[in-house]
């Protein structure tokens, strides 16, 4: 069974927000002749890498809510310039919708068991995936989805 991760995405207001933040930095790095791929940096390396990396995503909570994911590809561990260890985690740059779900804040991230995670909007949502975000988040928050 897969196992997944959980992360605050801080800074974004929308799905559409941290996908045009990926396509900036993948344009940036072909721009400089690097491997155009998407890495998010943790200051920790998850334990259980091999439940992650058998078909586990990182989860973003978006404004309070568990809003999309990205599949995880690899997970990297290295030292930084000032000799703290830290993590690559290297993720398919393509962001999944997820049903919203609200999430209090946290520091760091969760795991999320494969039996405890939201299900993918274009498997089956109907209208639910044609609704704009927003919208989704407004109905979630006043307890109508």
């Amino acid at each position: 069974m897969s196992l997944h991760l959980l992360k605050l995405c801080v800074g974004a207001e929308s799905i559409r927000d941290m996908e045009e933040w990926i396509e900036e930095r993948l344009a940036d790095k072909r721009r400089r002749g690097e491997p155009a791929e998407q890495k998010h940096t943790t200051r920790m390396v998850p334990k259980r890498a091999d439940e992650l990396l058998d078909g586990g995503s990182l989860f973003w909570v978006i404004k309070g809510q568990i809003a999309a994911r990205q599949k995880l590809l690899e997970i990297r561990p290295f030292t930084d310039a000032e000799g703290v260890g830290r993590c690559h985690l290297v993720l398919e740059p393509v962001m999944i919708p997820v049903a919203p779900r609200p999430c209090r804040p946290f520091q760091g991230w969760r795991y999320l068991k494969d039996n405890e995670k939201p299900a993918d909007l274009a498997a089956g949502a109907g209208e639910l995936a044609e609704m704009p975000e927003e919208l989704r988040r407004e109905l979630r928050e006043l307890g109508l989805l």
